[in-house]
């Protein structure tokens, strides 16, 4: 049984980078390298992890039970046997959806005092 982990339980915010590296496993398998290539397409190049952030973050989302390794490969050929793929959990997707709402409801809120530059607002 994955072991609690306070930063990443349900109802608690998660750090930008717990939610981006679940958000760019949200729509497929990725080994690390593909998971900060995302993160950093996802901003627009503002949040960069390094290989320390990120396999320590990987590392305790692991232990959380919010993503799993997994053996499944690419074709061989495409791909190099070194590398690790992660696996989004049921556990991490209902977090990742938890965050969405929460950060939804903070631009809501942001739009209603009028900090937004949106023309709609």
């Amino acid at each position: 049984m994955p072991r609690k982990n306070s930063m990443l339980v349900s109802g608690q915010p998660l750090t930008p980078a717990v939610f981006h590296i679940l958000l760019a496993l949200a729509d497929g398998d990725k080994h690390g390298y593909g998971i900060m290539k995302d993160v950093e397409n996802q901003t627009a190049g503002r949040l960069k992890l390094g290989p320390g952030t990120l396999y320590g973050t990987i590392k305790r989302l692991l232990a959380a039970g919010l993503i799993v390794e997994i053996d499944e490969r690419p074709d061989p050929e495409l791909d190099n046997e070194r590398r690790r793929y992660y696996r989004l959990t049921a556990l991490g997707r209902k977090l990742a959806k938890e965050e969405n709402q929460r950060l939804m409801q903070a631009v809501k809120s942001a739009r209603l005092k009028r900090l937004s530059d949106d023309p709609l607002n």
